[in-house]
């Protein structure tokens, strides 16, 4: 008897990691670190390993049934609407999940249900973002998108976890999002990290610059995307010698411009939102500093080109895209947003665009059942949207190309990607 029952508890364990997509990723250095930048590759070998392999989740429900009495197929959507700093990043998050929302619907919906989007505000006070979530929950949503604010993401992920509820976070970059091992979210834009990497490799190796001045946003978003560039230029040879914070929404930053201009520094990388950044440039160039200006992807907006005119031209940022891509899903995308909303798709509204269509798909490849639906989610390895390539590491976090981006002739060029 004892035989038979360990023979049943094997056989179902087997079942269970076959259904959890475990199946590593080919990807040569956690988050795609470059070599140079692994930290002490130069002195030894790590004695331990983390996050080489995906989190599989072992617990039942794959086998429970959707209700009889459906109507629609709801899909949860959280971001700042309003009330936030972020609210024109999130309409745009909006926007694009409504667009993938109309055109899954277009197309017949689910089994003939209509897709249903059921939106909540991320007003962004701690712990507000889980009572959404869970409001979601009780509104009967079968997964969830958002949202952008690192801290209100990782309370999300926590409920998610509680309440098995997938979800894809599209705009989010903390770096540490998705080192929970929590196996209920992935995650399809380039994070923190891998902004970081590709510009410390184009200032320092590409361009040759030695001593780079660092001005972020006094925030979790400028904090850990430093973090990441910081440790980069000491691997590199080239520590950062003043870093500097600015509130986010002030025009008081002339104290911290006078210390960057007395610091004989040859360039100032801004690491926060287009329109402080925009200010910033602004004022450089009033006090008559000529440093080369450096940003993060959310420079790339034209709210920051219609602000800074002519201040602009240089300014080199990263970008999770190529926004000149000719792809012609791209192109459509593009096109689509442009007749509808009268500008063009930022990468807030194209990664949320994409991370929609991925769950949808996972939601028609899976039936209602929020389990498989995860299942299915975490078991893309590779994604191609509007986008391009999304690739997804062992954290089912993208660490899909980079690219590096410049304003010429007051627009932003693509250059080159960064793999």
């Amino acid at each position: 008897m004892k035989k038979r029952s360990l023979l049943f508890l094997l056989i179902n364990i087997m079942v269970l990691l076959a259904g959890a997509n475990t199946q590593a990723q080919e990807i040569r250095n956690y988050a795609d670190t470059p070599d140079n930048l692994l930290p002490y590759g130069q002195f030894l070998d790590p004695y331990m390993l983390f996050f080489d392999t995906p989190q599989p989740f072992l617990g039942p429900g794959r086998d429970a049934s959707a209700p009889s009495n459906l109507t629609s197929v709801k899909i949860g959507f959280v971001a700042p609407l309003e009330g936030s700093h972020d609210d024109a990043f999130g309409q745009a998050m909006l926007h694009g999940a409504n667009m993938a929302i109309d055109e899954a619907n277009t197309g017949g919906g689910y089994r003939g249900l209509p897709y249903e989007l059921v939106v909540k505000n991320d007003v962004g006070l701690w712990g507000a973002t889980g009572n959404e979530v869970v409001e979601l929950y009780d509104e009967g949503v079968w997964a969830v998108v958002g949202s952008i604010d690192g801290n209100n993401s990782h309370v999300a992920l926590r409920v998610v976890l509680k309440l098995e509820l997938p979800m894809v976070n599209t705009t989010s970059t903390d770096p540490t999002l998705t080192e929970t091992n929590i196996p209920w979210m992935i995650r399809n834009v380039a994070d923190d990290r891998q902004n970081a990497y590709a510009m410390a490799l184009h200032i320092f190796e590409k361009e040759g610059l030695e001593n780079v001045a660092i001005l972020r946003a006094n925030d979790r978003y400028g904090r850990l995307g430093v973090k990441i560039f910081l440790e980069s230029a000491i691997r590199l040879g080239h520590p950062v010698r003043i870093h500097m914070n600015y509130m986010p929404g002030t025009n008081d930053i002339e104290p911290q411009l006078e210390k960057i201009r007395n610091s004989n520094s040859e360039a100032v990388l801004i690491w926060g939102n287009d329109d402080d950044a925009a200010n910033i440039v602004n004022r450089m160039r009033e006090l008559g500093m000529d440093h080369k200006v450096y940003g993060s992807e959310r420079l790339v907006s034209d709210r920051f080109l219609e602000v800074t005119g002519e201040n602009a031209e240089g300014v080199v940022t990263t970008f999770p895209y190529n926004p000149q891509s000719e792809d012609p899903t791209y192109l459509r995308f593009v096109d689509e947003y442009q007749q509808r909303f009268g500008s063009d798709p930022d990468l807030f509204a194209a990664h949320t665009y994409d991370g929609m269509k991925m769950l949808i798909k996972s939601i028609e490849e899976a039936g209602l059942n929020r389990v498989r639906i995860r299942d299915e989610l975490t078991s893309m390895t590779t994604y191609h949207g509007v986008t391009g390539d999304i690739i997804l590491d062992t954290t089912w976090n993208d660490v899909g190309k980079v690219w590096m981006m410049e304003v010429e002739n007051g627009k932003f060029v693509t250059k080159y990607s960064s793999k």
